[in-house]
């Protein structure tokens, strides 16, 4: 008798475990459909379904790849995620199911550890005073214990149900409760928005990502790269201007909002928000979370945009997003540089969100701050950004001896184009261009300069928001180029390699294919150097490496994170006798400069000059001389003032360091 009643205790509280888990699955399902119903309110968008095929392989790779950049945080994440996943399979097939197999009982409690040996790191990895300051606080602080109660609950009750035949039931009722916790972390988090809403639409993020091209394999051929942004031009008659209201986003944008942990790593790496400009696209983020919820930020519990008060800012699916969530000049601080899309983990596109928000400012309510709106005014009326003549661009080159395009009818194709870009009306800009085409003549590459044909090729339009702007100044440079055609373009400004590279395709078929045909390679000046240096095109004297001065390399934003290079500046730097030595922000973690998206038209005040701090940087390397890759890191960075190292282009690093007896020429 007694042992029919220890069995129908154990069935008893096996029964409350299987009532607890068909109870989280329906509290998850509802609150999956409630949320989808606010993702719904958005456009709708062409996605791949069969993308949520992929969604293991993004996980593990492309998610983890982000993650494991700090390892302990890549062993925790995968300790407290794939233990959970574990525990909820188990749980499913032994008790959701009934089955009550003994060796199914023993893995859940090897995955209940996992799980709570990952929360517990979490947890003491959030003690950590560098992390406490970014991640938010209120639920996201409770979201490792929580977690941890239900691995902790798991764990018991599974050990319990192998070495005992029943367990006293005040112990069963304390371990369905920690199992109850945790549950209702992730089954009701969902629904009501809490912390663990992450898991269900970060996993459909990864499916239904707005750039899927961002999982594809690398691209092959020369200067292969993957579209860097998810910017699509618009169609100025039939589209949207730009993004007012949360609701003008497509609905997987405002689904992959959803997928934000709060983990703050995306502020940590804004120069923005480090310069007290006000700007955390980490709230930018739970702003657009708060807009299509139809709630305020009064409960955000992270750090705030510098000098914005919490609490004053609301919204809904059809209001406007500026002011009513989101103050302009926040939208203007940013400087495009893609440092919160690199840290992010959950692969979440902040950039293209802000200059989403902008067309909608710049198009339709034409309030661009500063001098931005004469930057424009210039490019409409004079196709450069300070009104210079055309055939100004070139003036700089007027004793090289360099073959104007602009001067000769178009005949035959030409083998190199030089695009001086704006660089070309600014005296310290001329000193890199100078320095570049003397140093390729060196190597017997004597390029072209289209002269007064080289317009602006549109990327600060595009970037304050003027679509129309940029499309007009693109198609027309994509005009002048196949008017005359080139086997190679070299450019010293990665803004534009970038348009060159990355967009122009996007919205010119014929230019796309003339490129994937390898009709015409577009090198950066980097690229280009180390490639004449290794192949011996270009020598450097025999006291090059002796002479040499102590450098750090700045790694333009455009160049780095747009485009992927981060190699070519140190490999033409070390083939001519120069170690680098890194600053602690390096490579495709490197601090912005301050100039890129318009960032210094529109000119958002802040406690400190984003270039300030980036020569900060540099100053910590000892270094004599920080090697720059663009022309505006350039013109940032030398507007520091005080003592600091000398500011040099890589070219001109070269051009002082090689042999200026030409080789064979080639001339364009």
């Amino acid at each position: 008798m007694d042992a029919v009643l220890s069995s129908s205790s154990a069935w008893v509280w096996r029964d409350a475990i299987t009532a607890v888990f068909w109870l989280a699955v329906a509290a998850l399902a509802i609150g999956t459909a409630r949320r989808a119903a606010l993702w719904r309110t958005g456009l709708a968008a062409p996605v791949a379904w069969r993308g949520l095929l992929a969604i293991p392989k993004r996980y593990f790779v492309d998610l983890h790849h982000v993650v494991a950049r700090e390892p302990a945080v890549a062993r925790a994440h995968v300790a407290v995620a794939g233990g959970a996943l574990a525990c909820l399979a188990l749980v499913a097939i032994n008790d959701g199911l009934r089955l009550r197999i003994a060796a199914l009982d023993i893995a859940l409690v090897a995955f209940a550890l996992v799980m709570l040996a990952g929360a517990l790191m979490m947890a003491l990895r959030r003690r950590q005073p560098a992390v406490a300051a970014r991640v938010s606080r209120g639920p996201w602080q409770r979201l490792p214990w929580t977690l941890g109660a239900g691995a902790l609950g798991l764990l018991a009750l599974a050990a319990g149900a192998l070495w005992h035949e029943s367990i006293a039931p005040w112990w069963a009722a304390l371990c369905v409760l920690a199992l109850g916790t945790g549950a209702a972390e992730l089954a009701l988090g969902v629904g009501l928005a809490g912390p663990m809403k992450h898991a269900v639409a970060g996993l459909l993020h990864l499916g239904l990502h707005p750039r899927p091209e961002r999982f594809g394999p690398q691209p092959v051929g020369p200067a292969a790269q993957r579209q860097a942004s998810a910017l699509k031009p618009v169609d100025l008659v039939r589209d949207l201007p730009g993004t007012a209201r949360p609701a003008d986003l497509p609905w997987n944008r405002l689904l992959s909002f959803d997928a934000c942990v709060q983990c703050g790593k995306c502020e940590a790496a804004c120069p923005a928000f480090a310069a007290g400009q006000p700007l955390n696209p980490k709230k930018l983020v739970q702003d657009l979370v708060s807009g299509m919820s139809g709630t305020g930020d009064a409960h955000y519990a992270g750090n705030p945009y510098p000098g914005k008060a919490i609490g004053r800012h609301a919204g809904a699916p059809d209001q406007a997003v500026v002011p009513g969530l989101i103050d302009p000049e926040t939208l203007w601080s940013c400087t495009t540089c893609r440092a919160c899309v690199q840290a992010c983990p959950m692969l979440i596109e902040h950039v293209d969100l802000v200059v989403d928000l902008r067309r909608s400012l710049t198009l339709v309510g034409g309030t661009v701050p500063n001098k931005g709106d004469e930057v424009l005014a210039a490019l409409r009326e004079t196709d450069t950004q300070g009104r210079h003549p055309l055939a100004a661009r070139h003036h700089w080159a007027s004793d090289l001896g360099l073959q104007v395009l602009a001067d000769a009818p178009a005949t035959q194709r030409t083998e190199w184009l030089l695009l001086a870009g704006e660089a070309g009306f600014d005296l310290r800009g001329q000193k890199t261009l100078r320095a570049l085409a003397t140093t390729l003549r060196a190597a017997g590459v004597v390029p072209a300069l289209l002269g007064a044909l080289e317009t602006d090729c549109g990327d600060v339009a595009r970037r304050l928001g003027d679509e129309a702007g940029y499309q007009r100044l693109a198609r027309q440079l994509i005009a002048t180029l196949q008017a005359h055609p080139a086997a190679n373009l070299v450019t010293a400004d990665p803004h534009l390699l970038h348009a060159l590279r990355n967009e122009y395709p996007v919205l010119d078929a014929a230019w796309a294919e003339q490129l994937a045909q390898g009709r015409t390679r577009v090198w950066h000046h980097t690229e280009l150097l180390a490639d004449l240096l290794e192949r011996g095109r270009l020598r450097p004297k025999a006291d090059a490496a002796a002479s040499a001065p102590s450098v750090t390399l700045h790694d333009p934003c455009y160049l780095g994170r747009y485009n992927g290079q981060v190699e070519a500046p140190r490999r033409a730097l070390k083939a001519i006798g120069i170690q680098v030595v890194e600053m602690e922000r390096c490579g495709l973690n490197a601090r912005c400069c301050g100039g890129g998206g318009g960032a210094p038209t529109t000119d958002i005040p802040g406690q400190r000059r984003i270039p300030d701090m980036r020569m900060d940087d540099a100053r910590a390397t000892g270094a004599e001389v920080v090697a720059v890759a663009c022309p505006q890191c350039t013109a940032m960075l030398e507007g520091v003032t005080g003592k600091r190292p000398e500011v040099l282009d890589v070219a001109e690093l070269v051009a002082r360091a090689v042999e200026t007896r030409p080789a064979q020429e080639t001339r364009a």
